[in-house]
This record gives C-alpha cells, sequence and structure tokens, in this order.
C-alpha cells in the first residue's frame, strides 16, 4: 500500500515542473483567493480532492467545504490539472516556489559567536594552500577583508544536505491557514478581475498595474468598466482599445503621452523617461487624432505639456505631426513643448493671485478645479489673513465637495486630522516610489474651528456616498487596517497591509526572511534587525556583523546569488528587550531592488517547539516585494504595546542609502527618526469607513470567527470566512480599493 503522503508530493513535484506561467486562472486565484469554477466531466474525483487539499495544507491553505464538494465530483484528471495549476501559484505567492537554503546549516541552532565564526574563517583561508599568502598579507597591514576567505559568504552545503539536518515541522494550531473559496466560470472572473482593477478609484501599484495590462489584453473585446479614473490604468486599458479599433479613452493631453509610453513598453506614470519605439502609420495618426480632438475642445489642456516638455519632444520625433495638416491642433502641442508657442498654466494663475495675497481670487479660480482645490486647502488657510478670508475658502470646499473624488477626500480628512496640535511636530514625507524623509513641522496651525467645520463636511460627504451596507459583519482584526488611498502604498506579494496598517502579531517566534537573485552582477543584501527602546534609542541589533544575541540569531551572511540566495533572523519576542524591531535589508554591493532578477521579503510566526525548516510556507504571515528605489528597505516594524502584545506597522519605505556598504550600525538613526514621525502619525483606517456604513446598516455583528449568517451581508474582514452567503458583498485587503466610494 503507498504511503498516504506520496500523492500529496507527486502534485508538489507536478507543480514544481509544470513551468507555471502566468495564466489567467493565477491571477484570479492570487488577487482573489478564488479558484475558477472548475469545468470538467463528472467523476469520482474525491480522493484526489482529498489529496489536493492535503497538499494545499503544506503550504498553509485549504480547499472551502464548497470547492472541495465540487472538486470530489470531478475526474480525477480535472481535479490534478486544476491542482498542479493552484499548487504553483500558491507556493509563488508566499515564496515557497524557490529554494531557501541557509549559510549555517542547522540555523537557529549552533549559530556561532561573530567573533568566533571570523576566527575560524581567517583559519580556514590559512590551511588552504591558494588563499594563504593573500590572507596573511592583509593580517600584516591590519586590515582583514572578508569577502576574501573562501569560506566566507558562500553556502558550504547542498540545499538537499540543509534540509536533512532539519526535523519536520510540528504542526501548531497558530499556522496560516488560507481558504480558498469557489468562484465562478473562468470566463466571468477574468472579467470581473478586469473591471474592479481598470475601474479601481486608487492608483494601483506596478505589480497590479503590470497584471492589469494582461487582463486587458483578454478583456479588449469584452465588457468595460463605466469609467477609469486612474490615468495610469486609462493607459494600459487604451493600449488594448487601440489594438482592437476601439474609441480611446482621453481627456488631457497627457493620455495620449501616457498611451505613448504604455506602446513602447516603457513607465505610464511617467516616473522614468520612456524610449519611444517606432510607430506604424495607423498607430501615429490615432495617437495625433486624440491629441488634436482634446486640444480642440479645450484649448487651455495644453498648458499640462510643460509637466512633460522634454517627453512631448521626443514623441513628436516618432509622430511626424507635420505630415498630417489636417490636425492641426496636434501640431500646437509640440509647437508648445518646444516653446514656440505660448500656453500659461491653470497653477500659475493660482501662484500670481497668491503672490499678490489676494487668498479669496485664488479660491474663486480653484472653485472650477476642486481636486486642486482640495489639494491647496490647507495653504490657503495658512495664507488668509482676515476671517472673511478663511470663511471663504471653507464655503468653497463644502460647496464643490460632492465633485471631487473619494480618494482626495478622504486624503485630506486625514491630513486636517494629524493637523492638530501644536507645531514643532515631525513631519514625514513620502513620494510615490516610497522614499522617505522626515524634517520638523514649521507651519503655523489650521485654526480649531475652520479645521472643525472641515472635518464635518468631509464626515457627511463620505457617509452620503457609501452604500446601504444591509447586514454588516464586520472582522475585528481588520479595523486598524489603513486605508489605501494609493496602491503605492502597498507592495506586491501576500497578507500584505497598506502603508501605516497595525496588524497583531502571535507567536513565540518571529523570523524575517529575504531573498534576491542576481541579473547580471555579484549581489549582496544583508538582512538585518535594529531594536529600539521606548525613546527610539539603539538596544541592538541583528546582522552579519551580530550573528547571535539574547534576542536570536542570524542565518549567516551570502555575498552573491547567480542561483539566489536567502538570509534569515529568528527572533524570541519574549526575551526582546526594546520595545521595537525594525527589519530592513541592506544593500552592501551590486544590482539594486529594482535590478536583480527577483527579492522579496516576509516574516513567519511560530511556536517554540515546531522546529522544522528554515523557511516553513504555512508559517508565512506575509511576503512582500521588494522594488523600491533607495539602498536600504524598510518593510515594516514591530512594536511592543502596553499590554505586553506585539504589533506590526507596516511602512514599505525605502532609504537613499549609500552606493555601497550599507549596513544597520550606519543607519539606525535615520530609521529611529522615520519610525518616530511614522508611528505617531494617525492614519485613516477601516474603523473609519465602518463606522460610517453602520450608520445606515440594518445590522451590525462582530465577526467572531465561529457560525456566519444565513443571509447576504456585506463583510469586512482580514480573510473570507467559509460558507458566507455567495450573495454577500465581500472586502478583504485583496480588494479593500473597494470600500473606497467614488
Amino acid at each position: 500500500m503507498a504511503h498516504p503522503k506520496t500523492p500529496v508530493r507527486r502534485l508538489t513535484r507536478l507543480c514544481e515542473h509544470a513551468g507555471m506561467a502566468l495564466s489567467p486562472e493565477s491571477l484570479v486565484v492570487r488577487h482573489t483567493h478564488r479558484i475558477p469554477f472548475p469545468a470538467g466531466p463528472t467523476g469520482e474525483g474525491a480522493v484526489a480532492a482529498r489529496q489536493f487539499d492535503a497538499a494545499l495544507l503544506s503550504v498553509g491553505f485549504k480547499l472551502s467545504a464548497d470547492l472541495l464538494a465540487h472538486l470530489s465530483q470531478r475526474t480525477v484528471g480535472t481535479v490534478v490539472d486544476n491542482a498542479v495549476r493552484t499548487l504553483g501559484t500558491v507556493r509563488e505567492m508566499v515564496g515557497d516556489h524557490v529554494r531557501h537554503n541557509v549559510y549555517f546549516i542547522d540555523f537557529p541552532a549552533n549559530v556561532p559567536d561573530t567573533f568566533d565564526f571570523w576566527m575560524r574563517c581567517v583559519a580556514e583561508a590559512l590551511d588552504d594552500d591558494t588563499s594563504r599568502a593573500g590572507t596573511l598579507a592583509q593580517l600584516r597591514d591590519g586590515v582583514l577583508n572578508l569577502l576574501t576567505l573562501p569560506s566566507y559568504g558562500t553556502y558550504r552545503h547542498t540545499y538537499e544536505e540543509m534540509l536533512a539536518a532539519h526535523d519536520e515541522l510540528i504542526a501548531a494550531a497558530g499556522d496560516r491557514v488560507t481558504v480558498l473559496h469557489l468562484g465562478d466560470g473562468l470566463d466571468d472572473e477574468v472579467t470581473a478581475l478586469y473591471l474592479a482593477l481598470a475601474g479601481s478609484t486608487t492608483p494601483l501599484n506596478d505589480d497590479d498595474l503590470g497584471d492589469l495590462r494582461t487582463l486587458a489584453e483578454l478583456c479588449a473585446d469584452g465588457p468595460q468598466p463605466e469609467a477609469i479614473p486612474i490615468r495610469e490604468s486609462r493607459a494600459v486599458v487604451n493600449r488594448a482599445r487601440l489594438g482592437v479599433g476601439a474609441d480611446l479613452l482621453l481627456d488631457t493631453v497627457t493620455d495620449v503621452l501616457r498611451l505613448a509610453c504604455a506602446l513602447s513598453d516603457g513607465d505610464v506614470t511617467l516616473r522614468e523617461p520612456t524610449r519611444f519605439r517606432g510607430l506604424s502609420r495607423p498607430v501615429r495618426r490615432a495617437l495625433l487624432a486624440g491629441l488634436d480632438s482634446v486640444v480642440a475642445a479645450a484649448p487651455a489642456k495644453l498648458a499640462d505639456v510643460h509637466a512633460h516638455r522634454e517627453a512631448f519632444k521626443r514623441l513628436g520625433e516618432r509622430l511626424h505631426p507635420h505630415e498630417y495638416p489636417r490636425l492641426p491642433y496636434a501640431a500646437e502641442v509640440f509647437a508648445v513643448a518646444r516653446g514656440e508657442k505660448e500656453a500659461r498654466s491653470f497653477d500659475s494663475h493660482v501662484e500670481e493671485l497668491l503672490g499678490m495675497n489676494d487668498v479669496t481670487g485664488a479660491t474663486r479660480l480653484l472653485k472650477s478645479a476642486p481636486g486642486k482645490l482640495f489639494r491647496s486647502l490647507d495653504r490657503l488657510l495658512r495664507l488668509a489673513l482676515t476671517q472673511e478670508e478663511r470663511e471663504a475658502v471653507v464655503a468653497t470646499a463644502e460647496e464643490v465637495v460632492p465633485l471631487v473624488s473619494g480618494r482626495v477626500v478622504l486624503s485630506v480628512r486625514e491630513h486636517f486630522h494629524n493637523r492638530a496640535g501644536d507645531t514643532g511636530e515631525r513631519r514625514v514625507f513620502v513620494n510615490r516610489l516610497g522614499s522617505a524623509w522626515v524634517t520638523a513641522d514649521s507651519r503655523p496651525p489650521v485654526l480649531p474651528p475652520e479645521r472643525g467645520r472641515l472635518i464635518d463636511a468631509l464626515d457627511a460627504e463620505m457617509r452620503r456616498r457609501l452604500p446601504d451596507p444591509g447586514h454588516l459583519l464586520i472582522d475585528p482584526d481588520v479595523l486598524d487596517v489603513a486605508l489605501p488611498l494609493s496602491g503605492r502604498a502597498t507592495a506586491g506579494g501576500f497578507g500584505v497591509l497598506p502603508r501605516g496598517s497595525v496588524s497583531h502579531v502571535d507567536g513565540e517566534l518571529l523570523r524575517f526572511f529575504v531573498y534576491w537573485k542576481q541579473a547580471a552582477h555579484d549581489t549582496d543584501y544583508d538582512l538585518s534587525a535594529l531594536l529600539l527602546d521606548d525613546a527610539y534609542r539603539t538596544v541592538t541589533w541583528l546582522s552579519y556583523t551580530a550573528l547571535s544575541d539574547v534576542e536570536g540569531e542570524h542565518s549567516g551572511d551570502i555575498t552573491e546569488a547567480p542561483d539566489g540566495a536567502s538570509e534569515f533572523i529568528d527572533l524570541r519576542l519574549g526575551a526582546a528587550r526594546g520595545s521595537c524591531i525594525v527589519p530592513q535589508v541592506n544593500i552592501f554591493s551590486g544590482e539594486g531592488f529594482e535590478e536583480v532578477e527577483e527579492s522579496f521579503f516576509g516574516f513567519m510566526l511560530r511556536d517554540a517547539e515546531q522546529r522544522g525548516r528554515p523557511f516553513e510556507p504555512r508559517t508565512v504571515r506575509m511576503k512582500s516585494e521588494l522594488r523600491g528605489p533607495g539602498r536600504v528597505a524598510l518593510p515594516l516594524a514591530f512594536r511592543r504595546g502596553s499590554d505586553g502584545r506585539w504589533h506590526a506597522k507596516w511602512l514599505h519605505l525605502y532609504l537613499r542609502g549609500t552606493p555601497s556598504a550599507n549596513r544597520v550600525e550606519e543607519n539606525r538613526v535615520s530609521v529611529a527618526t522615520l519610525l518616530r514621525g511614522i508611528v505617531e502619525r494617525d492614519q485613516l483606517t477601516v474603523r473609519y469607513l465602518t463606522g460610517l456604513m453602520a450608520e445606515g446598516a440594518t445590522t451590525v455583528t462582530t465577526w467572531d470567527g465561529t457560525a456566519v449568517p444565513d443571509g447576504p451581508v456585506t463583510f469586512v474582514g482580514l480573510e473570507r470566512p467559509d460558507g458566507l452567503h455567495r450573495g454577500s458583498r465581500v472586502i478583504t485587503p485583496e480588494n479593500l480599493r473597494d470600500l473606497i466610494p467614488d
């Protein structure tokens, strides 16, 4: 009789060798945690379905009751096909698609003292005929480069040997189990996902934008969203529409520029310059016709050219507007870019009025651009010298608030919430790339009457826009999750929450991991953890320069990754002397986070007796892609509350660092300063919107993890409960942006 684990292992091996290319099914699973309705003939698939469920459990996933029942009624072949595709997808979601080796084979056991380890490396170098002379020369000079020692920085054992050195993971009640639910048919699921991403009211992160590009090609001939409010998403969709001859969605000249970038596989966010490709004559005519119609309808939009003048110049060299004399307005776009035609911008008019201290006039002008008005409210109120001017600003905001996007309304609401109190506080700046810096807040305060009146108006507007939730079912663990007012405040990955979110951490052992695979050059990433006290002063750290301490152990330094490399840090939360733990990934040398073939960070939680391999997928709580411009990544921080419990504070930040040799010892002051600024800022969270929704709900229930209501509900939580009515509206971190009204 076969061993009961044999089919599970076979399914896993099949998945490993299947080549798991990006597919519509994998997109649906990643974004929705649903498996599209498995089509196929009926059969006796119950045994295979249970084996599929067991294989999923080894990675921390399981089938919902409905999905297991449905698969049990399909043929074995249908079940296995779905298992192979799904296992490959979920393993990649949690980072189990690569081999995670460690330098110290017994990690976290038997990690040596740092100095003793270095001395052992020196001794081994002196015993090696090829390295002895060079090592002796360095020792005579008094400075030794560890990277020149043969046994330092590279694996001394195979992955299989490392696995053999570890016991199997002991199952624990606290292990993560993510439920996969039964979806609709594949076409319906793909269409729904496309409509959700394309119609998102908040900008998508880079990973989601790439997925939208794939879906837009698949869905170009199908249903389209009523509106595509985010410009970058519109460019991706326009590229697909252009391919099938559909009308383009354009209302600014910058929309055309973004589309041209998309056609050249460039950066539709316009953060980085795009090298435009040669375009066919029909495509050139379509782009020029789009520019012509936009400017003909609103000549003032020529002023938008100034923001991207150089990009328009380069685009003009590809489009040859002189060949199309019947499109004269398009030619004006490039005349403005070259400085041959004047087009004064809206912002310059506003600045002129403010330069003359005419706050009322500037407010009156900004009324025609409600979004710009709301982004200028703080400045207008600070510049207003009289109560009459302040009254004009607030009254105008109250009048136009229905015309402002929900994302901007919520952003301004969060801003004014944090404008309470005295001046002199820290002010944190985070750009759209995730780069962050802190400075003292020298702005004068916004006076309480105006601040309070604006907050009341914004709350009323949000209350008006939120749909009737009916029976509102709330998971309390989601209440402190920050609203995703920008997709760029959330990295791609699994279990990732928006910047500023707070989530509970339950477990005895906290294990960080980083994986990277270099693309062309030797690359050395260093995983470190900084421990701070209540005053943000350094207590200690764990890194390749401090392999062990009271709190935990480092798995050892790997200095190149041609085939991929991993580093780990194990922390005993009960032994932590500080009240704050800040994991970070420092680039010591080589390729940046956006240059390597792959890089990601994550953390696991375990009970003390579980043992297991250094990387166990079912203990992974978060896996976040590392894609940022700096040389130091700060994915999140952990803080101990007054009740002794630990909480994660999500950061998704990057520090510029230095071109090479970044180390935790060198950046601990800047990290502590930045962390203080982030922690002391209040984020607008799910608690805020569900509080407003509750006012219009027929019933409000707190989800306790047990029985679900019989009828449809609006569920807001971290994960969809099994057995929820199919007519329910479900909001989880995967589609949290849907909670934000238009």
